[in-house]
């Protein structure tokens, strides 16, 4: 491991350093150029020695096996809309809450949080006002966050609302203000552990004032998407959360929440199981409308999936071999950004625990360019700005990094020139401010 170079704050820099320092990075940027890279950290997928990892789910059912479940109910034929009884067990044992609670869906929780949205637009939620039929539909969005949440409700043409997001999760004094006080206000996307992008995990007191919530909005939900529940860096270094549920059904309010997982990073992106858990009211809501759409989902893969993990111990003891594989490229990225960056005052980053993100804040105005730049020379980020509703990021500064997919030695190379084009737009930045 290199020593860290000991550098001055560029904001300290003359300009006659900084235009020698230009020249030098620049010499670096075209040798970086030269090497005809190819090389993509732009989404939050699996590496190919992660999906190994589940090549045993294809040989656990074959032509000659049972596929009866435990209840007798014969998985290759219709029927069993909520999912079958071992493999509701399974995934809400995942989610930390009672299988009762639990509807089963296919391969993606995006598709049941999609469905979830839309149904709300055109039948409402247990009753209410469907949303298409009133003037305003607003979503609170907790910012840096989930492109493909915003995208679901720019889809729909509902208002999204920038919410900060702290550590400790979203800043609750806003959110608890808003919510109280404008009844067009539905919803609130949530990724509460190890959040995408920051890796941040709420905090007890947070949660807990989720769950105490007090909408106008009687149709008002909180849409929980705990993606990396179970996605851990570390045995013994693990962020813990509070399980909302049980916390909303303490406080009196057990009907605000809908909470969405999947295996879709643990078995195979795809191929997994997704899951909704939520109070019997909005499951009774949800199967009354889902019986129109489905006499069931694929019973097979739920099965696979039980024989494959047997329990969440296996499930658990699965996922330490996930960690083992990705957390190398999560301590590689941050060694090099803390080498080549720290102390440099250009840039800010994040160190999670677990889930599949690093968040980096750039110099204000520099988010583009350094995106821009790192494409130029081979590597493809994910789009500035991307983190934010409608893709506009107010402060151009927020970049996701994905380190999970490339191989270990083509992640050292993105990092590294990541880093160097970060440098590269702060001293054209800090140049141009003293023109």
């Amino acid at each position: 491991m290199r020593r860290k170079k000991k550098m001055q704050p560029y904001a300290e820099m003359s300009n006659e350093e900084l235009q020698a320092l230009r020249k030098q990075l620049s010499a670096q940027y075209k040798e970086y150029q030269g090497k005809d890279l190819r090389l993509d950290m732009s989404r939050g997928k699996p590496s190919v020695e992660q999906l190994d990892l589940s090549m045993g789910m294809m040989d656990v059912l074959s032509s000659n096996d049972d596929l009866t479940c435990e209840d007798g109910t014969d998985c290759r034929n219709y029927g069993v809309l909520t999912g079958i009884d071992e493999a509701k067990e399974l995934l809400a044992d995942m989610m930390e809450v009672n299988p009762s609670t639990v509807i089963l869906y296919g391969n993606s929780s995006l598709n049941v949080m999609y469905d979830t949205v839309s149904r709300a637009m055109t039948h409402g939620i247990m009753g209410n006002t469907p949303w298409c039929k009133l003037d305003k539909v607003k979503f609170l969005c907790p910012v840096p966050g989930y492109d493909r949440h915003f995208a679901i409700t720019e889809y729909f043409g509902i208002e999204m609302i920038n919410v900060p997001m702290t550590p400790q999760g979203p800043d609750m004094d806003m959110v608890e203000e808003l919510v109280a006080s404008d009844d067009s206000i539905k919803g609130i996307w949530c990724v509460p552990k190890y959040s995408n992008p920051q890796g941040y995990s709420y905090s007890d007191e947070t949660v807990r004032r989720f769950a105490r919530l007090e909408p106008a909005a009687p149709d008002f939900r909180i849409f929980w998407d705990n993606a990396y529940g179970v996605h851990h860096l570390y045995d013994h270094d693990q962020d813990h959360l509070i399980e909302l549920l049980a916390e909303c059904k303490r406080a009196g309010n057990p009907d605000l929440v809908y909470k969405f997982a999947s295996t879709s990073k643990i078995s195979f992106p795809g191929s997994g199981v997704a899951a909704l858990a939520t109070s019997h009211n909005n499951l009774e809501d949800i199967k009354a409308q889902l019986k129109n759409q489905t006499i069931g989902h694929d019973k097979v893969n739920q099965l696979r999936h039980v024989r494959f993990f047997g329990d969440i111990h296996g499930m658990v003891e699965h996922m330490r071999k996930h960690a083992d594989i990705i957390r190398p490229k999560f301590e590689a990225v941050e060694e090099i950004l803390e080498r080549e960056l720290g102390g440099l005052g250009i840039g800010e980053w994040t160190q999670p625990k677990g889930g599949y993100f690093i968040s980096f804040d750039s110099l204000e105005g520099c988010a583009k360019d350094i995106v821009a730049r790192c494409k130029k020379a081979g590597v493809v980020m994910t789009p500035a700005g991307a983190t934010y509703p409608y893709g506009k990021d107010p402060q151009d500064s927020n970049i996701r990094i994905a380190p999970t997919y490339p191989p270990l030695g083509d992640l050292i190379t993105a990092s590294e020139l990541f880093a160097l084009c970060v440098k590269l737009s702060s001293v054209e930045k800090l140049l141009k401010g003293m023109d």
